[in-house]
């Protein structure tokens, strides 16, 4: 299993980036969360298979509707403790 922290920058908080992350990991079988950062930036790990990682990873840098995304840093990971994808 392959898993990054993921730090998305930009107008993401007020957005609805979250719960879109959370639909977009569950329709692709990633597993991991996401959370607001008091610093304005959104957090997530995920993890899963390359391909399906690499698809949520794609998918962030124009993520929903509303947000706009300047910047995507991502490191390697530890596995998520907890099966699933869920919003923290």
């Amino acid at each position: 299993m392959n898993a990054r922290r993921v730090l998305i920058r930009g107008r993401v908080q007020g957005v609805g980036y979250r719960d879109w992350m959370v639909r977009e990991a569950e329709r692709l079988g990633v597993q991991g969360w996401v959370r607001n950062r008091p610093d304005g930036v959104v957090e997530a790990l995920v993890a899963g298979d390359e391909a399906a990682v690499q698809a949520l990873l794609s998918a962030c840098r124009r993520g929903p509707m509303l947000a706009r995304v300047d910047e995507i840093t991502e490191e390697f990971g530890p596995p998520p403790a907890e099966p699933g994808f869920r919003r923290r």
